[in-house]
């Protein structure tokens, strides 16, 4: 797995040093489209597989995806990247809070799909089959390009599909979560999100994570890429389970990242509007929203338990065993570890 990483990472500096920009094609996941994939994973379109670095998404992202790579950055951007489930969407809140001056209610006026936009929603799946109203709370690429500095923005594409600069432009915070949580998380999303539907168990779609046939996979390659550029002084590379063990402690390390200094009664007011049981009743954070314009099922949550070690609930002796060996094998020749369990948490 790391040499796949590095294989990525030569080919670009090769291409940089040609002064070319790196070039991407998107293939077909022929067994994305047929059963029993799709007896468990749903897709209008199936999959894509990006040649070279092997990132699944959708054949509409491949379609458009010089729209990101093509896609203007600002010295004055904050970027939180991840992959999915890592805790995007409570590191978003924290970014966008400490750059805006810690305004809540600034904050409650827009919803942070809209204050802190996901970057590649629109080209997830073909825009004419999207709910017309996801683009008010979800906007597209041109409409990020013109939001007003300084922008925060959210995107789960692993760095060779990001801007170029992006790393030598601005400021990117990049959180990482254990693997277990996210394979237990990433299912709940399938099944709540319409985009991206799910019939199949968890142990079903466990194995597919694991094979690299779900959106958004190989997860390793992710995060390891991140890993290895986590000394650029614009990275900013932290774990889901340090901000659950001392969150006040990750949000003084973001603040000092971003330049971005709290005096004690700011950092007491943000703590709280952090809390993790805060952020999911917080409607402008929550997206239930997406419930009511028909981009998510009636059951469930965007934001679910957040709990460090759920996986336990969840797994089978046997099913665990096997994510232990696919874990064990990916991170045999790196010096990732994670915690896949908390004695205290919050």
């Amino acid at each position: 797995m790391a040499e796949e990483v590095q294989k990525i990472s030569e080919a670009i500096v090769d291409q940089e040093k040609e002064k070319s920009v790196p070039k991407f094609v998107f293939h077909s996941i022929p067994e994305s489209k047929t059963a029993p994939f799709t007896d468990n994973i749903i897709l209008s379109e199936g999959l894509a597989r990006s040649e070279p670095g092997g990132f699944v998404l959708t054949p509409e992202f491949g379609r458009n995806y010089d729209e990101f790579l093509d896609f203007q950055i600002r010295k004055d951007d904050a970027w939180v990247v991840t992959f999915p489930k890592c805790g995007t969407t409570w590191t978003q809140e924290m970014v966008w809070m400490l750059i805006n001056d810690c305004d809540a209610e600034l904050a409650k006026q827009t919803p942070l799909t809209v204050r802190a936009p996901f970057l590649e929603v629109s080209r997830v799946e073909s825009m004419e089959s999207s709910p017309p109203e996801m683009f008010e709370f979800m906007p597209p690429v041109s409409s990020i390009d013109q939001m007003t500095s300084p922008r925060v923005i959210k995107s789960h594409l692993p760095f060779f599909l990001l801007p170029p600069k992006l790393l030598d432009t601005c400021k990117v915070v990049y959180v990482a979560r254990n693997p277990k949580d996210v394979i237990v998380s990433f299912y709940h999303h399938h099944k709540l999100m319409k985009m991206q539907g799910c019939d199949g168990n968890l142990e079903n779609f466990a194995d597919y994570f694991m094979k690299d046939q779900v959106i958004f996979c190989p997860y390793f390659p992710h995060i390891l890429d991140a890993w290895t550029k986590r000394s650029h002084p614009n990275m900013l590379f932290i774990f889901y389970e340090d901000m659950k063990k001392d969150l006040r402690g990750e949000v003084e390390k973001v603040a000092k990242f971003l330049g971005k200094p709290l005096t004690e009664e700011k950092m007491i007011k943000l703590l709280e509007h952090l809390k993790f049981d805060n952020i999911s009743k917080n409607e402008s954070v929550n997206f239930e929203i997406g419930k009511k314009i028909g981009f998510m099922s009636q059951d469930g949550a965007f934001i679910r338990k957040g709990k460090t070690g759920d996986w336990k609930n969840h797994f089978s002796p046997e099913l665990n065993r096997r994510i232990d060996a696919w874990v064990e094998a990916n991170l045999a020749e790196t010096d990732l570890r994670f915690e896949m369990e908390l004695e205290k948490q919050d």
